[in-house]
């Protein structure tokens, strides 16, 4: 489990051989799925799929908890 504080600035696309839980504590996360956008708000979770690519986008801000 890692816990980081979202910018507003974007990451690098990647994958992972599991599923990830992305749960958003406070702000909001726009989060790029497979080439969708996706929005989660705070208190919302997304999980991605294992091997699906994904990317935070630009303009998200808060503090977001990663569960591999």
């Amino acid at each position: 489990m890692k816990v980081i504080r979202l910018g507003t600035e974007s990451h690098a696309e990647e994958r992972h051989e599991y599923p990830e839980a992305l749960i958003v504590t406070d702000g909001r996360m726009n989060l790029v799925v497979d080439g969708a956008t996706v929005a989660v708000n705070e208190g919302g979770m997304y999980v991605v799929p294992a091997g699906v690519p994904h990317t935070v986008a630009a303009g998200s801000n808060g503090t977001l908890v990663i569960v591999d």
